[in-house]
């Protein structure tokens, strides 16, 4: 298994998008990139921590790979907008990747440098591509978030049509239903 950490924004809505993907094996949400040491919802929610709201995820390298990873990380989320996914606003819902080492930076980089090249958004991608240093998983009321509470409100309206609208163009990574 590998790490992959990424920050695009409300954890909730990210972990559902990974937990879905062929050779994910688990997705955790946390707590990256700040100078708090175990840090609480609450405080990162305040926006003074340093930290993004994250996932991270293990994977198997001979099912999906690091640039499948990224893909579906750029695809998903708005690179462009800094401190801010959707009505979600402030540091920690940045668009961040955390790389665990030399090889995962440089496809980072380089699929960051290429997107912007190509002119793939109307505006210059601030995704902050940082070196991983620490994670704090998230409280437990927060892991496995939106299949656990997939009618509250905020799945409804905000997480689910995120998750179909992924469903839709990655359908060929999708796990398996079993029957």
């Amino acid at each position: 298994m590998e790490i992959a950490t990424f920050g695009n924004g409300c954890f909730w809505c990210t972990e559902a998008i990974f937990q879905n993907l062929q050779g994910v094996e688990k997705v955790v949400s946390g707590y990256s990139g700040g100078h708090v040491e175990n840090p609480t919802y609450k405080q990162v929610c305040a926006g003074t921590t340093g930290h993004a709201e994250v996932i991270q995820i293990s994977y198997d390298p001979a099912v999906i790979s690091y640039d499948e990873l990224l893909e579906v990380f750029w695809k998903t989320h708005d690179p462009t907008t800094p401190n801010r996914q959707g009505n979600d606003v402030g540091p920690q819902y940045r668009s961040a990747v955390f790389y665990h080492n030399e090889a995962q930076k440089e496809k980072a980089e380089k699929y960051k440098k290429e997107l912007n090249a190509a002119g793939a958004y109307d505006k210059p991608i601030v995704t902050e591509i940082t070196a991983f240093e620490k994670f704090y998983p998230a409280e437990d009321y927060h892991q496995n978030y939106f299949n656990l509470n997939g009618s509250q409100p905020y799945c409804s309206f905000v997480i689910r049509p995120k998750v179909e609208k992924f469903e839709k163009v990655f359908k060929d990574k999708l796990k398996k239903v079993e029957n």
